[in-house]
């Protein structure tokens, strides 16, 4: 069977779930035909459980869809409406994976931008009339022969394109970008995505229980697989993942 037709679910209880998105696939459904982690998900407890009913399942976050990693979602309405005030209210801890076309003056640093509420052709940009968008990184590793960086990254705020938009800022676009990245040679050689949101850390709505994953990069093929193997293992940013 297909990873479509049986989603990686690391963690499920009646509550919540935590399950490992593909790169190509949506958060939910949208206009177009290409196949999304809520409606996947729902089918699978359906034909798992011999549910007669709709199954309800809540979406509290998103990732893009060229985006692969983890997410959670809730079992119902109660953890639903706190895991989503979780997130709102900055309590989810998130690290993401990323490689990235060129070399961080500093080995670990923040950044932080203003960036638009609403997608102008097909990018955010900044805008002093913005949303704050804040990470932090560390930089793990650097091939200066391809002047390429594998970075872990604190997602302090979780802004739409946020990761993809401030590294690019800085003319360190991910590897693979179509949308903010160089799009020359380098880049049509991978088949998508090199990020990857690999830690998640946070309360449990109901038992009030700290929750944390790690997922390494092996389901996104454009990390090296001498680097996925190497990333299997839990990393630790400052206080993350103790």
């Amino acid at each position: 069977m297909s990873i479509l037709e049986t989603p990686d679910i690391l963690f499920e209880d009646n509550h919540l779930l935590v399950a490992v998105k593909p790169p190509g696939v949506m958060s939910q459904a949208g206009r177009s035909a290409a196949p999304d982690m809520l409606t996947l998900l729902k089918r699978h407890i359906k034909l798992r459980d011999h549910k007669p009913g709709e199954v309800f399942l809540g979406l509290v976050h998103r990732l893009d869809q060229p985006t692969s990693g983890l997410m959670v979602f809730a079992k119902t309405s109660k953890a639903a409406r706190r895991l989503s005030e979780s997130f709102r209210g900055r309590d989810v801890e998130k690290l993401y994976l990323a490689v990235v076309r060129g070399i961080p003056e500093r080995l670990e640093g923040s950044f932080m931008d203003y960036l638009s509420k609403k997608v102008v052709n097909g990018r955010v940009i900044r805008d002093d009339q913005g949303d704050e968008a804040i990470l932090q990184y560390q930089c793990l590793m650097q091939d200066k022969a391809k002047n390429e960086s594998l970075l872990l990254i604190n997602l302090v705020t979780g802004r739409r394109h946020q990761i993809r938009a401030q590294l690019s800022l800085r003319g360190m676009p991910v590897l693979g970008d179509r949308r903010y990245g160089k799009m020359d040679s380098r880049d049509r050689e991978v088949p998508t995505l090199a990020l990857h949101a690999a830690g998640l850390s946070f309360i449990h709505p109901v038992k009030k229980e700290r929750l944390t994953f790690w997922q390494g990069p092996q389901i996104n093929p454009s990390f090296p697989k001498a680097l996925t193997e190497q990333l299997s293992e839990p990393l630790y940013f400052n206080d993350f993942l103790p």
